[in-house]
């Protein structure tokens, strides 16, 4: 009978649905998941340049463009995701950001903004809070590019390469 209730539990166990916390489909011995840690010290990609830059479409009524740097797109080891994102607006001028995004928390985090001269400014205290991704109707760029492009089924991207095809195909293959 204890073998019974044994081998129950131990199916229970195995079918814990998507959204339970911790759920991890790798992570067959069935262990406590450790806490999440940022990782340190980030280091300032290089500025953009316009041949690396890869559009993404945002919306029919998006005014703005919105472009990745391909070649600073780094997939962490921490489960975020770092890129540089260039807006270029309707009226001519272009906004340089340096972005990351947690993919298990679905949350965004502004590390750096360009400089006209083309270097960077860290984000003061105030702005390197991590924010959760909402999808709004006049801003969905986070939005976008977690659920369709760098966090397939909430899971960040293996490599850069990856995230380059996802951002050409115009989403993730494994996106809804």
């Amino acid at each position: 009978m204890l073998l019974v209730l044994f081998t129950l539990g131990a199916n229970a166990a195995a079918q814990l649905p998507k959204d339970a916390p911790g759920y991890n489909p790798r992570n067959t011995n069935f262990e406590e998941p450790e806490a999440w840690k940022e990782a340190r010290d980030i280091p300032l990609p290089p500025y953009p340049v316009d041949e690396s830059l890869i559009e993404i479409y945002v919306s029919p009524v998006a005014t703005n463009k919105y472009f990745i740097d391909g070649a600073t797109l780094v997939p962490g080891g921490d489960g975020v995701v770092r890129y540089v994102l260039v807006v270029k607006t309707s009226g001519g001028a272009t906004n340089v950001s340096f972005e990351g995004i947690h993919c298990a928390e679905r949350s965004w985090k502004h590390y750096a903004s360009g400089r006209g001269d083309k270097t960077w400014s860290k984000s003061q205290s105030v702005r390197q809070d991590w924010r959760q991704i909402e999808n709004k109707p006049l801003n969905p760029v986070h939005a976008i590019l977690s659920r369709t492009l760098f966090c397939p089924l909430g899971y960040p991207i293996a490599s850069a390469d990856e995230g380059r095809n996802a951002l050409r195909l115009g989403k993730h293959p494994s996106a809804n």
